[in-house]
């Protein structure tokens, strides 16, 4: 017997057929100014560089801040505001970008930006804990993956999209106008927000579990496991693409590659939308494989520009709709406790983003980019065990119900 909070111990679902699209976009659009807050210091480093007086490097730790804040915050802020109300706490952490950014865009002095970027990260760790759990209780059993997907389609949008506009626009008017335009942007979704989000009550606290409960329900572990060791091999390729891209001559060629990696990854989100409801357990098998079958091509074929072209193209079609997957396999082992075990899948996404750069470099150092392929076959190889762990009826079940 799973212990579990009761999913009969909240009120009923309403029986909506349709997605609450509107209010899904709102958390899409959430998303997509998080990463883009996140992102956008790396397009604009010579320019935020001369405006704060420091080196690119220097501008380069606004990064790093913002990660280390959301690493930091999500696992406390998550369990600090278990009984909080859902729209408001998202709306405080919605608010806290116009804050960050503005203090950003009007900030001459470097310590003030870095203690700026570092609340940003904080935000951002209590904000990713929450859109799951939220779009999931937004609709019926048989939608919440569908839900999730829409909910995270802002993330893979602004990494393929709106880091390239932002950087385009931070050219043209400059970074600080960009980080203010930032901020109005973020003032019309609190608004729209606001408007289109129900609101769901928080944990009752003699209902909750803590931390260690949680992470031994069934699933947890397995789950954050593959993310883990899934994004770390992402990363370890993502990171260093360029040389990556040196044995088949196509450096240069950088941005398309980069290009046709994002438009892949857009189609996985699309078919993870379509297919996460009624497959979520195959998907999660199939990504894993799929990516440890390309880094076997790699590692033979990596001087031929037409297998580096087809195996980004698979890579972005396994990894597109890799978080909705994860998000939602989480919530559905996690039920009422969703939201503490999607605070725990933020710090493990970022612990194997930093790893995967670490990992990358000493690689590329020790034994030069050919290592990169058979790291990466390791680690999926690690990931599908993980995944296999898995029950596949323990992810059929609804992953909370609505509470008023």
């Amino acid at each position: 017997m799973s212990n579990s909070p009761s999913l009969t111990d909240s009120a009923p679902l309403p029986k909506r057929e349709a997605l609450p699209l509107g209010g899904l976009l709102a958390l899409a659009s959430a998303g997509f100014i998080t990463i883009l807050t996140e992102a956008m210091p790396a397009g604009l480093l010579p320019q935020m560089g001369e405006g704060l007086g420091v080196s690119p490097a220097l501008v380069g730790q606004l990064v790093t801040l913002y990660a280390l804040g959301s690493l930091l915050a999500a696992i406390p802020l998550t369990l600090l505001t278990r009984s909080w109300r859902r729209r408001p706490l998202l709306l405080v952490a919605i608010g806290g970008f116009a804050l960050v950014n503005s203090v950003t865009a009007l900030s001459s002095h470097y310590g003030l930006t870095l203690v700026a970027r570092f609340f940003a990260g904080v935000f951002a760790g209590l904000l990713w804990a929450l859109l799951a759990g939220y779009a999931s209780r937004m609709v019926a059993p048989h939608l919440q993956g569908r839900a999730i997907a829409v909910a995270m389609l802002g993330a893979p949008l602004a990494l393929s999209l709106g880091v390239p506009a932002g950087t385009f626009l931070g050219t043209v008017v400059g970074w600080r106008l960009s980080f203010a335009i930032m901020t109005g942007l973020t003032l019309l979704l609190l608004i729209w927000a606001r408007w289109q989000l129900p609101d769901f009550a928080g944990e009752h606290a003699g209902k909750r579990l803590g931390m260690r409960q949680v992470l031994h329900l069934p699933g947890i572990r397995p789950v954050l496991w593959v993310t883990f060791t899934y994004v770390l091999a992402h990363n370890i390729l993502y990171t260093y693409i360029a040389p990556l891209l040196g044995p088949a001559g196509i450096t240069a060629d950088i941005d398309q590659v980069l290009l046709v990696f994002g438009l892949a990854a857009l189609l996985s989100i699309w078919l993870a939308g379509v297919l996460i409801d009624r497959w979520l357990h195959a998907l999660l098998l199939i990504s894993c494989a799929l990516f440890g079958l390309i880094a076997v091509a790699l590692a033979f074929w990596s001087n031929l520009p037409v297998v580096i072209y087809v195996a980004v193209a698979l890579w972005g079609l396994a990894f597109g709709g890799l978080p909705a997957l994860l998000q939602t396999a989480l919530a559905k082992s996690a039920g009422a406790s969703a939201d503490v075990a999607q605070s725990m899948l933020v710090t493990v996404w970022n612990l194997g983003i930093a790893g995967g750069g670490l990992a990358g470099g000493m690689l590329l150092q020790g034994w030069g980019v050919a290592a990169f392929p058979w790291a990466v076959v390791l680690l999926m190889l690690l990931a599908l065990a993980g995944a296999l762990q898995v029950a596949p009826q323990q992810l059929a079940r609804p992953s909370l119900h609505v509470e008023g």
